[in-house]
């Protein structure tokens, strides 16, 4: 394993479009000119998201690719193509639909449980068998929703990421210098990110891509790792992973919003629904109390939601009511749709 330390450390964080100038960043380091000054000829990233062949995983899967889709060929997108990478180890009833890649899952026992270790592993086996012809890839999720056109936010040294408040590399030194040794640098090289949505050049994924793996594992068979990053504990691989690689990230806060938490759309690209929606009738936020009206896809653990699910009442924030909006449109459209499968 080689720690690249020609790459200057770089906290930077963006919080709109870099050529309006409105990125915010440390003063002491410049941004590069090559992102100040894009180029103007489209750079293409190929979508991959990483998936089960469980009912939970399709539907929201087929909801993604439908809005991949819509917005691929649109004016701005650097969109190119579309990977489904199935860790089952067989093919589903989705090939068809979606273009997928079939990979093997984990040896058994081996993910002890936390089916998301099957993420880097799936990416390895991608990156070394597949025929990927964009230099670039953006690692995405079965729940995220593209709400516009997405370009290529990374630059070819620097990948993008979104940064995750729940990713705090300082507040847990202690664990994480049994992974990133004090020769590696200050724990502050450790992005606050996970894997997804990352935009990042491939032969760089292709050095990062066995790291993750084996932190990931690593953090899961120590005790004190395994408690203190419980269902992060993948995100943390990545962000080591990438670390001790010497790759850093622009950090873009407009990569991606996480309702109900973030209430409007902004300049954000993507809607990430991981979270409960819960909402009384006069539009009042009641998390962690199932609400009169909610949106949760855990709801819809065994098998797709409806189709017309019902509009959020009044005073439902826009981030809301444009997920359950899109859902919508996408199962309306999306041929063969059936409530339950």
């Amino acid at each position: 394993m080689h720690w690249n330390r020609s790459l200057p450390f770089l906290c930077l964080v963006v919080y709109g479009d870099l050529d309006n100038s409105r990125g915010v960043f440390d003063p002491l380091i410049h941004m590069p000119l090559e992102f100040k000054e894009r180029n103007k000829k489209r750079r293409l990233f190929h979508t991959a998201l990483t998936a089960t062949d469980a009912s939970y995983n399709r539907w929201q899967c087929r909801i993604m690719y439908y809005w991949y889709k819509r917005f691929k060929d649109q004016p701005g997108s650097e969109m190119g193509g579309f990977t489904r990478v199935l860790h089952s180890g067989k093919p589903d009833n989705l090939m068809d639909e979606i273009p997928t890649f079939v990979v093997d899952p984990l040896p058994a026992g081996l993910d002890q449980g936390y089916i998301v270790l099957n993420r880097p592993w799936a990416f390895v086996q991608w990156l070394q068998k597949a025929n990927i012809e964009e230099e670039y890839i953006l690692m995405a999720e079965p729940d995220h929703v593209l709400v516009k056109p997405l370009p290529n936010l990374a630059t070819e040294e620097f990948p993008a990421a979104f940064p995750f408040f729940y990713i705090t590399p300082r507040h847990h030194e202690t664990i994480l210098r049994k992974f990133f040794p004090n020769n590696k640098g200050p724990i502050t090289n450790i992005d606050p990110i996970g894997n997804s949505p990352v935009v990042i050049r491939k032969p760089l994924l292709e050095k990062i891509a066995p790291t993750w793996v084996n932190i990931s594992l690593a953090m899961k068979n120590d005790p004190e790792a395994d408690k203190a990053f419980g269902w992060v504990l993948e995100m943390y691989g990545y962000a080591v992973a990438s670390a001790l690689h010497g790759v850093q990230h622009i950090l873009r806060k407009d990569f991606m919003i996480q309702p109900p938490w973030d209430l409007e759309l902004g300049e954000t690209h993507i809607i990430h629904y991981t979270y409960g929606c819960d909402y009384d009738m006069s539009g009042k936020l009641t998390y962690g109390k199932i609400g009169e009206w909610r949106f949760d896809k855990r709801s819809f653990d065994e098998g797709a939601p409806p189709r017309n699910l019902p509009a959020p009442p009044p005073g439902v924030p826009e981030s809301v009511v444009t997920l359950v909006r899109m859902v919508n449109e996408a199962t309306e459209n999306i041929p063969n749709w059936k409530a339950g499968e």
